[in-house]
């Protein structure tokens, strides 16, 4: 059956959209990144105390990992969910979940109150995380493709990856003055005030996503009883290259992680640099983000999505090796001024694109479904980038030119992965993901 013809865009559905995507995926990775600064300052003390300072940062740093290892099944079913009863109630179950695991990690006991079990504890709810987290970009991605005008996908789908850039500035920012405090109180309580902050996260996210409305393009394929019965089987049939491509390309995550996490304990545990001013080069670099993101996004709507991704990707293999060098040189103004230059700059030519480009593969059937597994397939690596890193690469002062070169064989393969997709920033809407994709005219132009 003919797809009905989409009529005008009303500017106020995809602002909306756009807004409460930002707002929700800052509220969202403010939970999800809490997790990963503790792990690197003070996981390892508490819940694995009885390994060495070395063995105890790694094992840390794998519960950070094993978030990453929930999410391709928490894309398997809220995708599925997704593309079956709509992007909204993906929306406001992801939010829920990653409130009550977050706070919930900030009520544990430590290993010194009930031994073993507490580790245990920890990592299931990091698990829970992971599920959340793993519908969570698809969803705010395809409700916000789906609402904008044809011209400005990437623009709007841009805000998801700003508002997660913003939960990393309001995580790090809770961890300042905590993590000045004297190592006593970090330890005992300190480092629980962030999770228990969350509690005011979930409420203001819910009061805010509750109100969405569901995306027209999803409305009109609910008004024709063309949804699929179980996407993930049409996904796979129909769509199995790009899905491959999507895993492969989502590797480029490792770059964050190895920044925020990696880089962090190697500058704090390894090389002995102050926690403060190494917490305020991830603050600063993603307030810089926030600004670049939406710049990247408009470039890609002008030239097309592969140039921009494919331009940051090389960026970052390159920077990386300076940042770490600067780190382990102890020179403070170069870890800011290649830091901030790295992920505020360059990574986010990756974040203002991908969003789009990747939602831009799949027709409306599977959208969700297809964005869900292949990119948390591919962030389970970066996920895991600096647990494998430092397995690699070893915990040394040295380790760093190890960690840098994994990074750029990462990036590489990303590239790679990006260079043999179809460019589809001119293809229409609901000409997307579909055999009309490769004929169908150019999307008009526009401011």
């Amino acid at each position: 059956m003919p797809t009905p013809p989409a009529g005008p865009v009303p500017q106020a559905q995809p602002r909306r959209a756009a807004v409460a995507a930002w707002i929700g995926s800052a509220l969202e990775y403010y939970d999800f990144f809490i997790y990963g600064t503790a792990a690197a300052l003070v996981f390892g003390k508490i819940f694995f105390p009885a390994s060495d300072p070395a063995t105890g940062t790694l094992l840390a740093l794998a519960t950070f990992g094993v978030g990453y290892l929930a999410r391709p099944l928490g894309a398997l079913v809220l995708g599925h969910v997704g593309d079956r009863v709509g992007r909204k109630k993906v929306l406001v179950s992801t939010l829920l979940l990653m409130g009550a695991a977050t706070f919930l990690v900030g009520c544990l006991p430590t290993y010194d109150d009930i031994g073993v079990l507490a580790p245990v504890l920890l990592v299931t709810m990091r698990l829970l995380q992971g599920l959340s987290a793993g519908g969570e970009q698809a969803g705010a991605n395809s409700m916000t493709l789906e609402h904008a005008p044809d011209e400005r996908r990437a623009h709007y789908t841009s805000f998801t990856l700003s508002g997660t850039q913003a939960g990393q500035i309001l995580a790090t920012a809770i961890f300042l003055p905590v993590a000045a405090l004297p190592e006593e109180q970090l330890l005992s309580w300190g480092w629980r005030v962030p999770f228990w902050l969350s509690a005011v996260v979930v409420v203001a996210g819910f009061l805010i996503r509750r109100t969405l409305e569901e995306t027209p393009v999803f409305q009109r394929e609910a008004g024709r009883d063309d949804l699929a019965e179980l996407p993930v089987a049409v996904l796979f049939r129909e769509h199995w290259a790009d899905v491959l491509r999507v895993v492969v390309a989502a590797v480029i995550a490792s770059v964050s992680t190895i920044f925020t996490v990696f880089a962090l304990s190697y500058g704090v545990n390894t090389v002995g640099l102050d926690r403060t001013p190494m917490l305020w080069v991830g603050v600063l670099a993603n307030v810089v983000a926030l600004v670049a993101i939406p710049l990247w996004a408009g470039l890609a709507d002008r030239i097309g999505r592969k140039p921009v991704f494919i331009g940051g990707s090389l960026g970052c293999a390159v920077l990386m090796f300076g940042y770490l060098w600067a780190i382990s040189a102890e020179n403070y103004p170069l870890v800011f001024v290649i830091g901030i230059t790295m992920f505020g700059v360059v990574y986010s030519a990756v974040n203002g694109v991908w969003p789009s480009f990747y939602g831009e593969m799949f027709s409306a059937r599977v959208r969700m479904s297809g964005t869900a597994i292949g990119t948390q397939i591919g962030f389970a690596v970066g996920g895991f980038a600096p647990t494998i890193a430092v397995a690699l690469a070893g915990t040394g002062r040295e380790s760093w030119l190890g960690v840098a070169a994994f990074t750029a064989v990462l990036c590489l393969v990303n590239v790679a992965a990006v260079a043999t997709a179809r460019e589809t920033h001119r293809v229409p809407t609901d000409d997307l993901g579909t055999r009309r994709a490769a004929s169908a005219p150019a999307a008009s132009s526009g401011p």
